[in-house]
């Protein structure tokens, strides 16, 4: 599996982004493979989190938000550990159990949901993965669900009941 060495790096800028020097990059820019399982330290926190490595105006650099920020108790200019992963998941993301299961029951879903990009996908799980309760989950995921069957493709409208 391939894997960056542990480096150290810090919040840039716009606060909202790392950028990453291209020798920790390069081993996946090579392997054609942008999406990366990241594990970041701090004062013995640790987050474990997927993300995408982009080039932007020449530079490599990473979405890292202000909700990973407060997770690891950030602030501007802290120097942090980070470690970066071959990404194995199938989607680039965890998938919640709840989402798989009710997916694994709705083949005509499954397929539909098969069908869009990426991203897209990736978009919809994360939609899912934010509620807490496990009930919710399910209960989102089977909403989803109808909602693909009847051709609705538009991500804002697609977790909303249909009347």
């Amino acid at each position: 599996m391939l894997k960056s060495s542990v480096f150290e790096i810090s919040v840039t800028g716009d606060y909202y982004s790392l950028i990453l020097s291209e020798e920790i990059v390069e081993p996946f820019i090579k392997m054609k493979t942008r999406r990366v399982k990241a594990v970041a330290k701090f004062e013995g926190k640790e987050l474990v989190f997927h993300a995408a490595i982009q080039k932007i105006h020449g530079q490599y650099c990473m979405m890292f938000g202000k909700r990973y920020q407060k997770e690891l108790g950030l602030f501007p200019n802290d120097i942090f550990e980070m470690q970066f992963f071959e990404d194995t998941s199938k989607y680039g993301v965890e998938v919640p159990e709840e989402f798989e299961a009710v997916m694994i029951s709705d083949y005509e879903a499954f397929k539909i949901f098969e069908s869009f990009t990426d991203g897209k996908k990736r978009g919809l799980i994360y939609g899912i993965a934010r509620y807490k309760n496990s009930q919710t989950k399910i209960d989102k995921t089977l909403l989803l669900c109808e909602n693909l069957k009847r051709g609705i493709k538009d991500p804002k409208e697609l977790f909303k009941a249909q009347f």
